[in-house]
C-alpha cells in the first residue's frame, strides 16, 4: 500500500544525515575489525599458548557475531518502532562504552562477555543509516548516497589496521570508543526521516519481525538478499581473519600480520564499495552488480587457495584483490533496504547485514571442524565454494529494486 500523503522534500547528496550515516559506520566498522587484528597479542597478553589463540580466537569471534544477530533483530525493530535516529544514538553509545571497557580486560571470561555486548552494540549502525539515507534521499540518488556511507565506512578498517599494527592493543581500543562518543555530539540535529514519521501517523503495524515470514515471496526476498551477502564475510571472518594460518598452509616463507592483511582487505573494499556503488547507478541495475561481484569473489578466493610459497607482498596483494571483489556491500546493504515497506525496512536493512555478519559463527565452526581432518586449505575450499555458490544462484533470482518506489507499506 502506498502511503501516497508524504511528499519527500528535495535533499542534497552530501547532507547532515549522508555525512553522520557515513561517519558512523566509519567508527562502526573500526570497532568490527579490531578484535580480529588484535587478537593474537591481546590473547597473548591472558596467558595463552599460541596453540590456543586460533580456538579462543574462534570463540570470541563467533561471541562477538552472536551479539550482532541478536542486537540485529533488536535494533531492527527499534527502528521501526521509534524511528531511525533512536538507533542511531542508541547503538553507537553501547558499542563506544564497551569498546572502552575492552581496553581494561584482565581475563577471557571478562573479554567474552564484553565481545558480545560490542556485538549487540555494533548491529545497529549501518541498518539505520542506510535506512535514513535512502528514505530521504531521492530515488535517483539514493544509490549515490549508500555508497558514499559504505565508501567512507570501510576505511575505519585502515584505521583499525594503522592503529591495531602500531600501538598497544589496550589503546586501540580506546581509540575507537572515544570516537563513537565524539560522534554522538554531531548527531545532535540530524532530521528523522520524512517517510517515518508520515507512517507513525497512518500505521501502527511497525517493526514485526515474524511479519518477513509470514509470506512466501516476503521470505524468499529476504533469504535470498543474506545469501548473496555472505561471501562477503567469508572474505572478512576467514580467509583475512585467519590469513596466518592460511598462509602457513601455502608454505609462505614470511609471516602474515593480519592487521595489515585486513588492511589491505579493507582498503581494496574502499574501491570495490565505489566501483560497485557506481557501476550500479550506471547500468541501473543492482542485481547484476551482486552477480558480477559474488563470482569476482569466487575467482579472487580460488587463487588465494592456490598460491604456494609466494612472498608476503604477494598475499597482501591477494587481500587486496579479495577486499575488492567484496565491495559490493554497499549494493547488497541499498538492495536489503529497497526490497521492503516503510514499515519493515529498517528491520530488514538492519537484520539482513547482521545475519550475513552472523554467518561467521557457522563458517568458522565449519572451518574450524574440518581443518582438523581435512587442513585449513581444503576447509577453507569446501566452505567457501558452497557460500560463493549459493550467493550466486541467489542473485541471480533476486528482484530488481534500482528507481523502486519506497513509500509504502507490507500487508
Amino acid at each position: 500500500m502506498t502511503l501516497g500523503s508524504h511528499t519527500k522534500p528535495k535533499q542534497k547528496l552530501l547532507n547532515a544525515a549522508v555525512i553522520v550515516a557515513a561517519l558512523g559506520y566509519f567508527v562502526d566498522i573500526y570497532d568490527l575489525v579490531l578484535f580480529s587484528i588484535v587478537r593474537m597479542p591481546s590473547l597473548r597478553d591472558m596467558g595463552l599458548a599460541t596453540n590456543a589463540q586460533f580456538s579462543r580466537g574462534v570463540l570470541l569471534l563467533d561471541l562477538q557475531m552472536a551479539g550482532m544477530l541478536i542486537g540485529g533483530i533488536f535494533w531492527g525493530i527499534l527502528g521501526d518502532k521509534k524511528g531511525r535516529l533512536s538507533v542511531l544514538f542508541g547503538s553507537i553509545a553501547l558499542y563506544s562504552l564497551a569498546n572502552i571497557a575492552n581496553g581494561f580486560v584482565t581475563s577471557l571470561e571478562q573479554y567474552a562477555v564484553l565481545r558480545f555486548i560490542a556485538g549487540i552494540g555494533l548491529a545497529g549502525e549501518l541498518g539505520a543509516g542506510i535506512t535514513l539515507v535512502s528514505e530521504i534521499l531521492s530515488k535517483e540518488q539514493r544509490g549515490f548516497g549508500t555508497m558514499i556511507v559504505a565508501t567512507v565506512g570501510v576505511m575505519g578498517a585502515i584505521l583499525a589496521g594503522v592503529i591495531g599494527e602500531h600501538y598497544h592493543w589496550r589503546t586501540a581500543y580506546f581509540v575507537g570508543g572515544t570516537l563513537g562518543l565524539a560522534l554522538l555530539v554531531l548527531r545532535i540535529g540530524v532530521s528523522e526521516s520524512g517517510m517515518f514519521a508520515n507512517l507513525k501517523t497512518h500505521s501502527k503495524d511497525r517493526g514485526n519481525f515474524f511479519k518477513l515470514f509470514s509470506s512466501r515471496k516476503r521470505l524468499s526476498r529476504y533469504v535470498k538478499t543474506i545469501l548473496t551477502g555472505v561471501p562477503i564475510w567469508f572474505v572478512i571472518g576467514i580467509m583475512v581473519t585467519f590469513s596466518p594460518e592460511i598462509a602457513k598452509s601455502l608454505s609462505i616463507p614470511d609471516p602474515i600480520s593480519t592487521a595489515r592483511a585486513i588492511l589491505f582487505c579493507y582498503l581494496g573494499l574502499v574501491f570495490g564499495d565505489f566501483a560497485s556503488g557506481y557501476i550500479s547507478q550506471l547500468i541501473k541495475s543492482r542485481t547484476k552488480v551482486l552477480l558480477g561481484f559474488a563470482l569476482l569473489t569466487g575467482l579472487s578466493v580460488a587463487l588465494a587457495l592456490v598460491s604456494y610459497g609466494v612472498s608476503a607482498n604477494y598475499y597482501y596483494g591477494l587481500c587486496l584483490l579479495m577486499g575488492f571483489a567484496t565491495g559490493y556491500w554497499a549494493v547488497f546493504v541499498t538492495v536489503a533496504a529497497e526490497q521492503f515497506g516503510t514499515n519493515l525496512r529498517a528491520t530488514a536493512a538492519t537484520t539482513a547485514p547482521n545475519f550475513v555478519r552472523g554467518s561467521v559463527v557457522p563458517m568458522t565452526l565449519a572451518f574450524h571442524g574440518l581443518s582438523g581432518k581435512l587442513g585449513v586449505l581444503n576447509s577453507a575450499w569446501i566452505v567457501g565454494g558452497v557460500v560463493i555458490t549459493i550467493a550466486v544462484i541467489c542473485a541471480m533470482n533476486l528482484p530488481e529494486t534500482f528507481g523502486k518506489e519506497l513509500d509504502y507499506v507490507e500487508h
